[in-house]
């Protein structure tokens, strides 16, 4: 693998910042559900949280320009080593499910974020559904 421009931390965050404004709207369930990942999964376990506002706003800029959304996935999939592209779609669907409902840009988004983590169909709909399990209530 070669070096990436930017640190597999730095590319989850990236996912999560795609997801939570996919649909134009970075909702304060999104961005607490955001903190709580930082804090809370193993994957984050190196991070430093006090990255997550400037990495977040860096992915922000990088998504304003000219092919952004192309620029950013390239750095993530340059980042996420195939051995954690399931845990980077797993972070994804978690912020997704956040509001309860899927929007179109969000589907889409994951879309996207499959072909560029390599990830496949199957593997890709177990996360889902373990994801619609995770938040169903009673």
């Amino acid at each position: 693998m070669t070096d990436s421009t930017i640190s597999p931390h730095t590319a989850l965050v990236y996912l999560m910042v795609l997801v939570s404004a996919s649909d134009r709207e970075m909702t304060d369930s999104e961005l607490r559900r955001m903190g709580q990942i930082v804090q809370t999964l193993p994957a984050f376990e190196d991070y430093d949280e006090e990255k997550l506002v400037t990495d977040a706003e860096t992915c922000a800029e990088i998504l304003d320009a000219d092919d952004g959304l192309e620029a950013v996935m390239g750095l993530v999939a340059e980042a996420i080593p195939s051995s954690h592209a399931d845990t980077a779609y797993a972070i994804m669907c978690d912020l997704a499910a956040v509001d309860g409902v899927l929007s179109q840009e969000e589907l889409r988004l994951l879309e996207m974020a499959r072909y560029a983590l390599n990830l496949d169909r199957l593997t890709a709909a177990a996360i889902e559904r373990a994801t619609a399990a995770r938040r169903r209530t009673f």
